[in-house]
C-alpha cells in the first residue's frame, strides 16, 4: 500500500529495518503480521525468543535513529521507504523491495527508463572505451545509467552518462566513496546524477553488503549489460538477479584469449542477448511497458501462530543449501502461513537465514 509517512512512522521502520537480524524479507513478513513497524518492534523480543535465541534481541534503539536521520540530513540526504510514492517504482516491484534507501542529488532520475552497465573493475583499455561510449549513447537516447562506481567498467559508464544524468548504487553507505580516487567522480554524480544506497550514512562497505548493493542495481534497471567479466565477478551476479528479476540481460562478446570475456561470453551462451552497441539495447527494451508497483499488495496470510513443534522441525529441516519455503511447507506438512512465521521467529534468533526469491538457509 502506498503511503506517506510521519516522521515517527519513518523512525519506527528505520529501527526495524536496522534491527539485528531484520533483514528484507523479514522485515516485509513482519510488516505483514503486524501492520505497523511499531508493532513489530515491541514484538521483536519474544518473536526472538521463540525462535530459540538465548540472549534478549534488543531492537535499535531511538537514539540510534534519530543519530543516523542527522547524519542524512547532515549530507543533504533523503531517506524513501518503500510504501512511499517517490520510491522508485521498479525497485518498489522486487519481492521484496528494501525497506528504506538513501538517495542524494535527483531522486528523479530512479523512475525514469534505467540500464545498468557493469563490469570488471580491472578492465581492458577497449573495454572501459566501449562501456563510456555505450552509457553516452543511452543518456542521448533518453535512458539513465545504473552502476556501481567501482573501478573499471563502472567508473567508465559514469563518467559516459554524467552529461545525461547516471545513478551509483553504493555498497556502503550514502556517502563511502569508494576507491577513493573516484572522490571527484562522486562529486559530479550528486550534482548532475543521484546516489544511492540501502546502508546508513557513514558505514563503510564489507564483503557481505555487495551482493544487496547488486540487487538494488538490478532492481532499478530495465536491462543490464555486461561489458567485460570474469567467472564468480560481481557482475555476473548482478546478471543473474536480473534475470531473476525479469529485467533483460546483454552481454558484450569477447575474445577467448582473454579472461575478462569468459563471463560475458558464457552468459551469452545461456541466452544473454549480444550487445555489440546502444541499438541492441534500445531494441531488447522496446514494447516494455514501465514497471510499476503492483496495484495488489504482496501476499501476506493471515497471522498463524506456529507451535514449538513446527519450530523444532523446519531448524532441522534446514541446512546450508538454499531449499524454497515452498519445499519447507511440503516437508512440514504445515499451513503456509504458519511456516513463514516460524521461519520468520527462527530468523530472528540467528537460526535461519531469509533469502529474497523466496529461499531459506540455516542461520
Amino acid at each position: 500500500m502506498i503511503r506517506a509517512l510521519t516522521d515517527a512512522q519513518r523512525r519506527d521502520w528505520l529501527r526495524l529495518a536496522r534491527s539485528e537480524n531484520v533483514g528484507p524479507v523479514a522485515f516485509d513478513q513482519l510488516l505483514g503480521r503486524f501492520g505497523e513497524a511499531s508493532l513489530a518492534l515491541a514484538a521483536l523480543p519474544d518473536l526472538a525468543r521463540r525462535g530459540g535465541r538465548a540472549s534478549p534481541l534488543r531492537p535499535a534503539s531511538e537514539a540510534a535513529a534519530d543519530s543516523e536521520l542527522a547524519a542524512g540530513a547532515a549530507l543533504g540526504a533523503r531517506l524513501i521507504a518503500s510504501c512511499e510514492p517517490d520510491f522508485p517504482h521498479a525497485l518498489a516491484a522486487l519481492d521484496p523491495p528494501p525497506p528504506l534507501i538513501w538517495v542524494r542529488g535527483d531522486p528523479g532520475l530512479l523512475d525514469r527508463r534505467t540500464v545498468a552497465v557493469v563490469g570488471a573493475r580491472v578492465a581492458s583499455a577497449a573495454g572501459q572505451r566501449f562501456a563510456r561510449g555505450l552509457a553516452a549513447e543511452l543518456g542521448q537516447a533518453g535512458s539513465v545509467v545504473v552502476s556501481g562506481m567501482a573501478r573499471g567498467i563502472d567508473a567508465a559508464a559514469h563518467e559516459g552518462a554524467l552529461p545525461t544524468g547516471t545513478v551509483a548504487v553504493l555498497g556502503g553507505g550514502v556517502d563511502d566513496v569508494y576507491p577513493p580516487e573516484h572522490r571527484p567522480l562522486y562529486e559530479r554524480i550528486v550534482e548532475q546524477g543521484c546516489v544511492v544506497s540501502e546502508n546508513q550514512p557513514g558505514r563503510t562497505a564489507v564483503a557481505r553488503d555487495f551482493p544487496r548493493r547488486n540487487r538494488i542495481i538490478a532492481g532499478l534497471s530495465r536491462a543490464v549489460v555486461v561489458v567485460e567479466a570474469e567467472f564468480r565477478s560481481g557482475s555476473l551476479i548482478t546478471a543473474r538477479l536480473a534475470n531473476e528479476q525479469g529485467r533483460e540481460v546483454l552481454a558484450v562478446p569477447g575474445s577467448p584469449l582473454d579472461p575478462r570475456a569468459r563471463g560475458c561470453n558464457d552468459l551469452i551462451r545461456q541466452g544473454a542477448a549480444i550487445c555489440e552497441g546502444a541499438e541492441d539495447v534500445l531494441r531488447a527494451l522496446e514494447g516494455l511497458g514501465d514497471l510499476r508497483e503492483p496495484e495488489a499488495p504482496r501476499f501476506h496470510p493471515a497471522p498463524v501462530e506456529p507451535d514449538d513443534a513446527l519450530r523444532r522441525r523446519l531448524a532441522e529441516l534446514l541446512s546450508p543449501t538454499p531449499v524454497s519455503r515452498d519445499e519447507l511447507v511440503r516437508a512440514a506438512a504445515a499451513p503456509p502461513a504458519a511456516v513463514l512465521a516460524a521461519l520468520t521467529e527462527l530468523a530472528l534468533a540467528g537460526r535461519a537465514e531469509l533469502l529474497p526469491g523466496g529461499m531459506v538457509v540455516k542461520g
